[in-house]
């Protein structure tokens, strides 16, 4: 028989308000627009010594600390062809095509995707999780899933497992 177990989290203090656009078809944009993203994680793996798959406390610890650093904050893709981002002094300039928003830098999150949505999202928090699982308490599951809502029944999932475990 071969057993299985997983921890997950989902509270109230697991999200984020912020505001977003995306490009979309191709080659349109949609308006700037906002969220109140709630996020939900999940890791798998074999019971540990105290017979816990990992702690929750920890995890949430970690979760939060990920979903305040986007909390009431512009989130700006770096990677997306139709999007522009650029840093003037104490601004990030974004633009598409003829449109143009200026941000404060502080009011601002640069992410590494090439779109905000709610599956980069996700994605974007599955990865720095990890990061943090190992480098925090050299944990390795192996399963990760993270959720990203956007809205009341509207989700995106990414899951992640390693393909080596580095600890080995």
């Amino acid at each position: 028989m071969s057993e299985r177990f997983a921890v997950r989290v989902v509270k109230d203090h697991l999200v984020f308000c912020s505001g977003h656009f995306i490009s979309y078809e191709g080659d349109k944009c949609e308006r700037l627009h906002g969220h109140n993203y709630r996020t939900a994680v999940e890791v798998r793996g074999p019971l540990d010594d105290n017979q816990y798959v990992f702690d929750f406390i920890a995890l949430k610890r970690l979760t939060r600390e990920i979903t305040d650093e986007l909390d009431h904050r512009m989130l700006l893709p770096l990677h997306n062809p139709l999007i522009r981002v650029e840093r003037l002094g104490p601004s990030i300039q974004v633009s598409y095509r003829d449109r143009r928003w200026v941000f404060p830098t502080d009011d601002c999150v640069l992410l590494p995707v090439g779109n905000t949505t709610a599956e980069e999202l996700a994605r974007y928090i599955g990865r720095r999780l990890s990061q943090l699982l190992l480098e925090r308490h050299q944990f390795v599951p192996e399963e990760l899933l993270v959720e990203v809502e956007e809205g009341p029944g509207q989700s995106a999932v990414y899951a992640w497992k390693p393909e080596i475990n580095p600890l080995s």
